[in-house]
């Protein structure tokens, strides 16, 4: 039972993670422009920079 419930969570976190809109997309940008700019990573900053500030 454990096993199946394993199974069924790796599958969940797979597809949500195949539904994150890609780096540097409209879409991203505009999720990142909601997300507080506390809660981003270096990585994140850095994206946003290069891909929404200076296209």
């Amino acid at each position: 039972m454990k096993r199946v419930i394993a199974v069924a969570l790796a599958g969940l976190v797979l597809t949500l993670a195949g539904c994150a809109p890609e780096v540097g997309s409209e879409a991203w940008c505009k999720q990142m422009n909601e997300k507080p700019k506390g809660d981003w990573s270096a990585n994140e900053a850095a994206d946003y920079a290069k891909h929404c500030v200076f296209r």
